[in-house]
């Protein structure tokens, strides 16, 4: 290789470097600022390039001006170094649009859910026996459906024989465990969960939360993933409360106008929801999402819905010796389990709705004894949430079999449901999360009966002794 030749290369390689160099190194046409500081310019024609701060200055000395009445359109062609501005150059530069999440390429989709990962309705219910106490029934309803649905999704079964949505209704009293057991269902599936409450939804057009909301809350559950969000679970809360208004003149937009709109869907269709908002506006990009795989499950306490079944059983009471009782149903615990569709129709849920909903079950009142168990049994018991809190100050928290029954006493006479422990806990609970920490020579604590009652106090054991050397009564 000839010396001519070598300083040719190192010529070249120079060369080039000092391009690369020049490249990295622009600066304002204005300030002269560097990039490095003034963040990413704007290149005009001419090889010009203005920082985000030269380009506003001069907008705001071109606004001064015409205000003043002073401005000649030929001083903006004067400027040092810029002969024409292509203005539509420059807005599409500057404006960088909110991209709306797209689908994934078809080379990329992988199937959604694995048939083979999906948990039997045995193994779902018994994941949820960990977690809910009592409801056997409703439990062993929602581990079928579910199991149904997501093998119809996995599979994706479209043939002759088309699989349909397993849509659900569930009714029972309040505090009874509606909305935590989907809450626990979707934990346990890995699958997004969106809870909407119908009381908010109104017809659109009108004020309120679009009846498309409820599926724009999925789909921020989803992290704004189509994909999966069309495999999610939505929870529509206090159902009830969109029935049919009854002896009004007034357009019902916020009952049978809000069933009527869910038609569409929970049948499954395609619809455009905006992205982190929850109303459609021309600011918000919007994304269609379809809901023909999305499981939907309304609940309601339905209050009164007793009385519709009550009037309807005892239609069949007459006169004579074998006749039925007027209140022979007064004081039935399981009244109602014995709903119909009907009975449903007469509370004010319109035909249509209520048949894309083919799944309906009840869930049971709670008794004292149920409210014991929810006390101390479930993984996340509210007793082992404050066992915990004190085990973390070194202190054992124990309750005897008198404080928690009078304690689910106390809630039943609430008549809140399971809501109601909590409440009443937190109200015994004050005193003795307040003083312990005060006393580091406190080892136990036992919540007895009588403390509850108001009666005496909770015992509380010195570290390393076996008998109570202290009782408090409650502050």
């Amino acid at each position: 290789m000839t010396d001519n030749y070598k300083d040719e290369i190192t010529e070249g390689e120079n060369n080039d470097r000092d391009e690369d160099k020049k490249n990295q190194m622009r600066f304002c046409t204005l300030c002269r600022r560097p990039e490095s500081q003034t963040g990413k310019l704007i290149d005009l024609p001419n090889n010009i390039h203005i920082c985000s701060d030269c380009m506003q200055k001069s907008f705001d000395s071109v606004n001064q001006q015409i205000s003043r009445g002073g401005f000649n359109y030929s001083d903006l062609f004067n400027m040092p170094g810029v002969s024409l501005i292509d203005l539509g150059t420059l807005q599409n530069q500057m404006a960088q649009p909110r991209k709306a999440p797209q689908k994934k390429k078809a080379e990329e989709k992988k199937p959604a859910l694995d048939l083979k990962k999906i948990p039997a309705p045995h193994k779902i219910k018994a994941s949820l026996d960990e977690y809910v106490i009592g409801q056997e029934y409703a439990k062993k309803v929602m581990s079928v459906a579910v199991y149904n649905h997501y093998k119809r999704v996995a599979t994706d079964t479209m043939d002759e024989i088309e699989i349909e949505k397993s849509n659900m209704l569930m009714i029972g009293p309040t505090g009874c465990g509606k909305t935590y057991l989907v809450r626990t269902l979707a934990r346990l599936l890995d699958v997004p969960l969106a809870i909407a409450d119908a009381t908010s939804l109104t017809e659109a057009g009108y004020i309120g939360d679009d009846i498309e909301s409820v599926v724009s809350k999925l789909l921020a559950a989803a992290d704004n993933d189509i994909e999966k969000a069309e495999h999610g679970i939505i929870f529509i809360d206090e159902i009830d409360k969109i029935a049919k208004k009854k002896n009004t003149n007034q357009r019902d937009v916020s009952g049978e106008a809000v069933q009527q709109g869910l038609l569409k869907l929970l049948e499954g269709s395609e619809v455009e929801v905006p992205v982190g908002a929850g109303s459609k506006n021309a600011m918000v990009p919007l994304v269609t999402v379809n809901t023909r795989n999305i499981l939907f499950i309304c609940g309601g306490a339905f209050p009164d819905l007793e009385n519709i079944i009550k009037e309807r059983l005892n239609k069949q009471a007459s006169i004579g010796f074998y006749a039925d009782l007027k209140d022979k149903y007064d004081n039935d615990p399981h009244l109602l389990e014995k709903v119909t569709v009907d009975d449903l129709r007469s509370f004010g849920m319109i035909p249509e709705f209520l048949g894309r909903l083919p799944i309906v079950f009840t869930l049971e009142g709670l008794t004292e004894d149920a409210l014991v168990q929810i006390l101390r049994e479930p993984k996340n018991a509210i007793l082992k949430q404050y066992q915990k809190l004190l085990a973390l100050d070194e202190v054992k928290l124990e309750f005897d079999d008198g404080a928690l029954h009078a304690i689910a006493a106390k809630a039943m006479e609430k008549k809140t449901g399971a809501r109601a422990l909590r409440a009443i806990l937190e109200e015994y609970m004050l005193d003795i999360m307040y003083e312990i920490p005060k006393d580091d020579s406190i080892g136990q604590v036992i919540i007895t009966g009588e403390y509850i009652d108001g009666t005496g106090g909770p015992k509380i054991l010195l570290r390393g002794q076996e008998t109570p050397l202290l009782e408090t009564a409650r502050g």
